[in-house]
């Protein structure tokens, strides 16, 4: 399955950075196309409705500060979207969380941050142990 990537006109060319950059990863582009503004609640949807179905996938989210897409994202079911501005914070969302979209503060981190960032979100695995029964009550 792809990662699914999506980004409001905040963060956009950090979108764009990351599937040039890291080029191992099928990625899905989700929109947005361009650095016109948009309404990121529309982006943050498309890719948390895939996921609420697919909970086992991952996708990550981008914009400014990553609130936005955090809030909207985590309306759905299933979804664990988080905010990490760090590996450390990246891995332990994973490791403790499950988290299954991670969302990005564009104009927070550095490029070399965000290659960290994403690269140990999609290789850290969920730790489970007493972690999963936490996980199991988060959906309302």
């Amino acid at each position: 399955m792809p990662i699914l990537i999506a980004s409001d006109h905040a963060g956009f060319e950090l979108k764009q950075f990351i599937i040039s950059e890291i080029q191992n990863i099928n990625w899905k582009d989700e929109g947005c196309y361009s650095s016109e503004s948009v309404d990121y609640p529309d982006f943050a949807h498309k890719v948390a409705v895939f996921i609420a179905e697919n909970p086992a996938e991952k996708g990550i989210l981008i914009c400014g500060s990553g609130n936005g897409m955090q809030m909207t994202a985590n309306k759905h079911p299933n979804v664990r979207a988080a905010l990490c501005w760090s590996k450390e914070i990246a891995a332990l969302a994973r490791a403790h969380n499950d988290a299954n979209i991670l969302v990005l503060p564009a104009r927070f981190i550095s490029q070399e941050e965000t290659v960290e960032i994403v690269t140990t979100f999609l290789k850290t695995p969920f730790e489970g142990g007493r972690h999963e029964k936490r996980v199991e009550k988060i959906n309302l």
